[in-house]
């Protein structure tokens, strides 16, 4: 469960191919970092596996399933979850009524249910059972009564982090998931990651900028540049290639690149890549 794959997957906008014919497989029980410099194509090849985008060639497949033709929330109860630079929460409702709905989707047929979904989840204590076991597991049971509008940038990536982990997927995608976090909240995301990470049934894509993140969680690194694949390993490996240096670095790979001195100072740059 949670093996999916990207075969040839391209994004053209006009004349500029944004992502060009990327085919990748993810593993369960492994956090793929996606790597690249600005306008590298992570976020769109993000969004054209979540669905946000249409391919203009190429196929998603989530254990055997093919997803090209699916919308984003098609994809979602497939086994996509997916967070969001942008918190993507009710900000007049409660935490814990966020988290509940989120619960209360997963229910088998809920997807027909519509708007239905409004007016019966109170008769529902099991799935506000689940949601408060959510809550607990990040922490948050003590702002469950709180407007999500109420709550500080931080408490709502957490809140997020929840609401995936109510959809019950087999992939988890985050895009820069401490992005305008403090250095005081960005461990408590870190440490929600590392706990779905401990999941091994769980596959894991993770956009991120900051290269001491990347280091600490990753198990696998696949690079982009100018839309295309151009590394893919662990992060050791792939950090230490001349591709990437030349790519966030400028360095020839006949020039110092390959030098000790030069992989160090790749290895422990918090330079955004």
């Amino acid at each position: 469960m949670g093996v999916l794959q990207t075969q040839d997957l391209t994004a053209r906008f006009g004349g500029h191919v944004a992502v060009n014919a990327v085919s990748c497989r993810f593993e369960p029980g492994t956090l793929t970092a996606i790597v690249g410099p600005n306008g590298a194509g992570k976020t769109t090849y993000f969004n054209l596996i979540s669905g946000q985008l249409p391919a203009s060639e190429g196929r998603v497949h989530l254990d055997g399933q093919e997803l090209t033709g699916l919308s984003a929330s098609a994809r979602t109860r497939a086994g996509l979850g997916r967070a969001f630079q942008l918190t993507n929460l009710f900000p007049n409702l409660t935490v814990l009524e966020n988290v509940r709905l989120a619960v209360q989707a997963t229910e088998d047929g809920a997807h027909l249910r519509g708007l239905n979904l409004w007016s019966i989840w109170q008769d529902h204590a099991k799935l506000t059972r689940q949601a408060q076991d959510i809550l607990q597991q990040v922490s948050m049971m003590t702002q469950a009564n709180a407007t999500v509008a109420s709550l500080p940038h931080g408490d709502q990536r957490k809140l997020e982090v929840a609401l995936l982990m109510a959809l019950k997927p087999s992939v988890y995608m985050f895009d820069e998931p401490t992005a305008g976090m403090s250095q005081d909240e960005a461990p408590v995301i870190l440490n929600l990651i590392r706990q779905l990470k401990s999941d091994k049934t769980k596959t894991i894509l993770l956009v991120e900028h900051k290269m001491d993140v990347v280091r600490e969680l990753a198990d696998r690194i696949i690079v982009l540049h100018n839309g295309q694949l151009v590394a893919d390993g662990e992060p050791a490996e792939v950090m230490a290639s001349a591709v990437v240096q030349e790519a966030y670095l400028g360095v020839k790979p006949n020039a110092v690149a390959a030098s000790e001195g030069l992989k160090s100072k790749v290895m422990h740059s918090e330079d955004d890549v």
